[in-house]
């Protein structure tokens, strides 16, 4: 399995994709499920639709790039790879901001997102590093 995503991100514009489907699918988790379980997370529904809003902005951009960069795509790259490294930081700010209200599984569902992001970005990272050298 390992060896298949090797060869799937062989190709730079590929992370692309894969960071759509992250966006769409935490954009769905988010909007329509989470949400409305907001009591059970300990946060408000305002903050599962904003976060919700941001992932989509970002599967947007990521299928936008995927499909309509044809060269030069290492800024697009480094933009996305930015903006998850921001979504990180502001989904770790909300759980600070909130810590007397979010649950276990609150603070579990978003480190696991925080963690899952992080391991993207570092792909996002090995590949415009590699394309520069």
């Amino acid at each position: 399995m390992k060896e298949s995503i090797r060869n799937f991100l062989a190709k730079p514009k590929n992370i692309f994709l894969l960071d759509s489907f992250g966006a769409l699918l935490t954009t769905f988790l988010l909007y329509f499920i989470l949400r409305n379980f907001n009591n059970f997370f300990g946060l408000s529904k305002d903050i599962f639709e904003y976060l919700s809003i941001i992932a989509f902005l970002f599967f947007i951009y990521s299928i936008g790039c995927y499909f309509l960069v044809k060269k030069n795509w290492k800024p697009f790259l480094k933009i996305i790879c930015t903006a998850n490294i921001l979504y990180c930081i502001l989904t770790f700010g909300i759980l600070l901001y909130n810590y007397k209200s979010v649950s276990v599984f609150g603070i579990l569902y978003f480190s696991g997102e925080i963690i899952l992001i992080a391991g993207l970005v570092f792909e996002e990272v090995k590949i415009v590093r590699k394309a520069f050298f």
